[in-house]
């Protein structure tokens, strides 16, 4: 893989992993509340959903590194957790916030269309 396409895959591994840190142990801190828009109890109120959400951040950046440890072979991987990441964020987008198709899928469409660009 080119360096452009490692860094674009690790861009996207390390914005879901602060994903992971901001909604399993930030939620209902001042920092998680301001990131989402969300008061205290609106915080409290979700915060078990809130970590789950993160949990499965964390298994897309966990996917991610892995396809990066991978090296070459790691490109069916990588096409994998990005299209997830897509995914999840085109749907978020749709039903949440358009604030992550942005923050979400734009980078992961990014990176994936760097992988394919390298055969």
């Amino acid at each position: 893989m080119s360096s452009l396409t490692v860094v674009l895959i690790a861009l996207v591994a390390l914005l879901h992993a602060y994903f992971l840190v901001l909604e399993m142990f930030l939620w209902t801190k001042p920092s998680g509340r301001r990131a989402f828009g969300t008061t205290r109890e609106q915080a409290e109120h979700s915060k078990v959903l809130a970590m789950n959400q993160g949990l499965y951040n964390g298994f897309l950046a966990a996917g991610l590194l892995w396809s990066l440890m991978r090296g070459v072979e790691g490109r069916p991987v990588a096409i994998f957790f990005l299209s997830c990441v897509i995914v999840a964020g085109v749907f978020g987008a749709a039903t949440a916030s358009r604030k992550i198709l942005w923050v979400q899928a734009l980078p992961a469409m990014l990176a994936l269309a760097a992988v394919m660009m390298n055969r």
